[in-house]
């Protein structure tokens, strides 16, 4: 027999409920995961990188905000690499050089290949440098992009404001097997996510009928499974209003 339990997720901006069921018999109810259910390894691969690819995003949103740098930093002949255990040597060196220049910067970083040149690249995503300091320390070549990350991000047509699912996973995807290790390099002074603890549920719910969310946030995607998991996503509603507008 099963019971169902609904757990919260806060990372900056955004707040994830999932609800899912349990074993009925089970002891301890607040560290409870949901069941995974595979066919065949593949799909036990692929749940792997789903959870990775996850932890990602909350992670992403967690750290950064509009404040927040989005760089792009190429490589020019003289500095170019083919390789990326060199590539990854020249990413530590940046590192260092930026967290010596700001000892607080919150740094992500992430190599990949253009698709039209082959040549390995950086992407970045920092708190606590400008743009001046970021150019100063590349010294492999150009920054061909500063921009600040966006106060509004649509999908499906929905204002899901500081939720940067859509960036995080396209830098998610630069990583190749080719790279190895892992898909980005971090900062360790990140802010982490706050998961709270799995609770009985005391209603079913549906997209129509979501659990409801602390005061200021709302309601924007449902999702769910036939084996019961469903998963609600709410942003923070006072980060969705555009500037032009008066109260």
């Amino acid at each position: 027999m099963l019971n169902k339990v609904k757990r919260r997720i806060f990372s900056g901006c955004v707040l994830e409920q999932e609800v899912y069921p349990i074993a009925a018999n089970r002891l301890h109810i607040s560290d409870a995961e949901p069941i995974a259910r595979f066919k065949d390894e593949d799909e036990r691969v692929k749940h792997r990188e789903g959870i990775s690819r996850r932890y990602h995003i909350q992670l992403f949103n967690s750290n950064f905000s509009p404040q927040s740098l989005y760089s792009t930093l190429t490589m020019d002949n003289e500095h170019e690499v083919h390789t990326f255990e060199d590539a990854k040597r020249i990413g530590t060196l940046l590192m260092r050089c930026l967290k010596y220049a700001n000892p607080d910067a919150q740094i992500m970083l992430y190599m990949g290949r253009g698709k039209n040149t082959d040549r390995i690249h950086f992407h970045m995503v920092s708190n606590g440098l400008d743009e001046g300091t970021i150019r100063a320390k590349w010294k492999a070549g150009k920054v061909t992009r500063i921009t600040n990350l966006r106060a509004h991000n649509y999908y499906n047509g929905v204002d899901h404001g500081q939720d940067y699912t859509g960036l995080a996973n396209y830098l998610f995807e630069h990583w190749t097997p080719e790279q190895g290790g892992k898909r980005w390099r971090s900062t360790r002074n990140l802010q982490r996510v706050k998961s709270e603890d799995a609770i009985p549920i005391k209603r079913n719910y549906s997209e129509s009928r979501p659990p409801v969310a602390p005061k200021g946030y709302k309601f924007v995607e449902y999702k769910s499974n036939k084996f019961g998991y469903q998963y609600f996503k709410y942003v923070k509603v006072k980060e969705l209003k555009p500037k032009h507008m008066k109260n």
